[in-house]
């Protein structure tokens, strides 16, 4: 077991995942965060099935960060109710999870 954690979070544009990621490591809450643009999310939104291309950002971090990358998404995310889903990592290359506890010390 690690104290490493994956937060996942969607984004509408490459300008607001720009800005939660730039938000994000400037605060030292996270290590890496891999960009992968145009996903397409099919979801369902206040009674009706949605269908939008988005940007998932994928946020490696401490799990000591938790609470504090949530507030940094909402308060640096468009959307009335974003994904944040914080995933434990069970395990890992034992450099790369270090480095990730060094990077958000």
């Amino acid at each position: 077991m690690t104290d490493a954690i994956v937060v996942l979070c969607t984004c509408p544009d490459q300008e607001s995942a720009d800005r939660l990621c730039h938000a994000l490591l400037e605060a030292h809450l996270a290590a890496c965060i891999n960009q992968l643009p145009g996903i397409t999310s099919v979801y369902r939104w206040e009674g009706k099935v949605e269908r939008a291309t988005e940007t998932q950002l994928v946020i490696k971090s401490a799990a000591c960060h938790a609470t504090a990358i949530e507030a940094c998404i909402l308060a640096h995310h468009p959307y009335q109710v974003p994904e944040i889903l914080v995933l434990p990592v069970t395990g890992g290359h034992a450099p790369y999870l270090a480095w990730i506890d060094e990077e958000t010390r």
